[in-house]
């Protein structure tokens, strides 16, 4: 028996905010941040060495004015941040392990102050483009604020605008290995590592229709391939709290943290966020008389659920339902010996290198 969300979103869900703004979000293979994290040279250093990035530029974000120059920026006055522009693949190099690698190249807790640098321009800083991207990343701020139990002093902001910087800084430390850097070298070794795995990169698509017949359960396929909804409170992952990593049936790919699973109690597993929002699309979903955004894997195009803003304020404010019959779990202890060890990293954050 299929139980369908009628009554109960009718009183207790709230819609995700700006519904009528919704675009559907299809799964691609480039995406786009800003990160500020000191000095340029050495922050770009560090992040083009992460599996999954496809390119990098240094520049000046945020600031009053256009086209600065590196001198005008040096005298405190722009109010630009040296920063990093970062286009990555966000099925190789999800946000979250991204993020979470930014946090290990800087303090998070000085204000305008990196390494031996001083200035308005050496603070750090998340600008984004893609509005989804936020409440992963206050998410992620929220874990680090609890991590190191300090006044955070990163800022989270739209990106308002972006200059290159002139062509000398770019991939500065590429161009002379010995030149000046903020950052110990033991990090871009860290780098390099985090997130290439000893075996066989996988490569997650969609099968067939027979073979999802085959392979699902009668409520999976029901589920996945025609939006059903499985009973509240009666499902295998609404209470399941062990570490580990909740993957797309129908695909394998990762989706979801137990990091950011919460109990809500609304008989559904829920989530403030997932690993990547471009893991996900989302569409409008005016059936059974509601107004609703449901939530699909990108890769898979299997219906997972429903995402309102009625989650926690401190992660995001969102609160992923996702019908356990959509998902596999797979514990910690079985992540390396199912393929995802490099996903463990994400369950049990580095300790962080202040410097």
């Amino acid at each position: 028996m299929v139980f369908l969300l009628t009554i109960w979103c009718t009183l207790g869900c709230t819609s995700k905010a700006q519904t009528s703004q919704l675009e559907d979000r299809t799964m691609k293979n480039k995406a786009e941040i800003y990160l500020a994290g000191g000095c340029f040279w050495g922050t770009e250093q560090f992040i083009k060495q992460i599996n999954g990035v496809l390119n990098t530029e240094v520049g000046y974000a945020n600031g009053i004015g256009k086209d600065p120059t590196y001198e005008q920026v040096c005298t405190d006055k722009t109010g630009f941040a040296e920063t990093v522009q970062i286009e990555y693949n966000p099925k190789v190099l999800p946000l979250t392990l991204l993020l979470q690698l930014y946090f290990q190249t800087i303090d998070p807790t000085t204000l305008n102050h990196q390494g031996g640098d001083f200035g308005t321009q050496y603070r750090t800083g998340i600008y984004y483009i893609d509005e989804a991207d936020l409440p992963l990343i206050r998410a992620e701020m929220d874990k680090l604020s609890k991590q190191i139990d300090k006044t955070i002093m990163v800022e989270v902001l739209p990106l308002k605008n972006f200059y290159r910087a002139e062509d000398y800084h770019q991939d500065y430390l590429v161009k002379n290995p010995t030149g000046y850097c903020h950052l110990p070298t033991a990090l871009f070794e860290m780098a390099r590592k985090a997130n290439r795995s000893s075996a066989q990169e996988k490569v997650f698509a969609k099968p067939e229709e027979a073979v999802l017949k085959e392979r699902l359960t009668p409520l999976q396929y029901q589920v996945t391939q025609q939006a059903a909804t499985e009973k509240p409170f009666d499902n295998a992952y609404d209470q399941e709290f062990r570490p580990g990593i909740y993957v797309d049936v129908t695909t394998g790919e990762p989706l979801f943290l137990s990091t950011d699973k919460f109990d809500s109690g609304c008989g559904w597993p829920a989530f403030s966020k997932p690993i990547d929002s471009h893991l996900l699309q989302e569409n409008h979903d005016k059936s059974h008389g509601l107004d609703r955004v449901e939530v699909r894997s990108a890769t898979g195009d299997a219906h997972l659920g429903h995402v309102f803003n009625d989650g926690p304020k401190s992660s995001g404010g969102l609160r992923y339902c996702i019908n356990s019959a959509s998902l596999r779990f797979i514990p910690k202890d079985q992540m390396e010996k199912e393929g995802y060890g490099e996903y463990i990293r994400l369950i049990e954050p580095l300790p962080l290198n202040h410097h």
